[in-house]
C-alpha cells in the first residue's frame, strides 16, 4: 500500500496557478513599487486629501438623500391615510347635511319642517 505524502509548492508556482490579480496588473502597469519606493511623496498629498474630502462629502450627501427618501415615503403613507379619512368624513358630512337627515335630528327637539314655502317680506318706505 502507498504512503500518503504532502506536496510542497514553491512560492512562485502558487502565483502562477492563481493567475494575475487586479493589484498585480496595476502594480505592473503603473510601476507603483517604484513610485512609492522611498515613501509617499509630498507632491501627491493635495490630490489624496482632495479625493478623501470629496469621498467624505459624497458619502454624507448620499446618507442625507437616503434619509430624505425615507422621510418622503413615510409622509406619502400619512398623506394617503389622511386623504382616506377626509373622503370618509366628507361623505358622512354630506349625508348628515341632507334635509331628511336634519329633519330626523330636529324631531327629537320637537321641531318640524314647514309645509309652506318661504315668502318674501316687502317693506315700503
Amino acid at each position: 500500500m502507498a504512503e500518503n505524502t504532502f506536496k510542497v509548492k514553491q512560492p512562485n508556482q502558487a502565483k502562477k496557478e492563481r493567475g494575475a490579480s487586479l493589484f498585480t496588473f496595476l502594480n505592473q502597469s503603473f510601476n507603483i513599487d517604484q513610485v512609492f519606493a522611498k515613501g509617499l511623496h509630498i507632491k501627491y498629498l493635495p490630490q489624496i486629501l482632495f479625493t478623501a474630502f470629496m469621498t467624505i462629502v459624497y458619502i454624507g450627501i448620499t446618507h442625507s438623500v437616503e434619509k430624505n427618501i425615507r422621510k418622503i415615503d413615510r409622509l406619502q403613507v400619512e398623506v394617503e391615510d389622511l386623504r382616506a379619512d377626509f373622503t370618509t368624513l366628507k361623505a358622512d358630512y354630506m349625508h348628515a347635511s341632507m334635509q331628511s337627515e336634519v329633519a330626523k335630528k330636529l324631531k327629537v327637539l320637537g321641531l318640524e319642517e314647514s309645509s309652506r314655502p318661504p315668502f318674501k317680506l316687502v317693506v315700503e318706505d
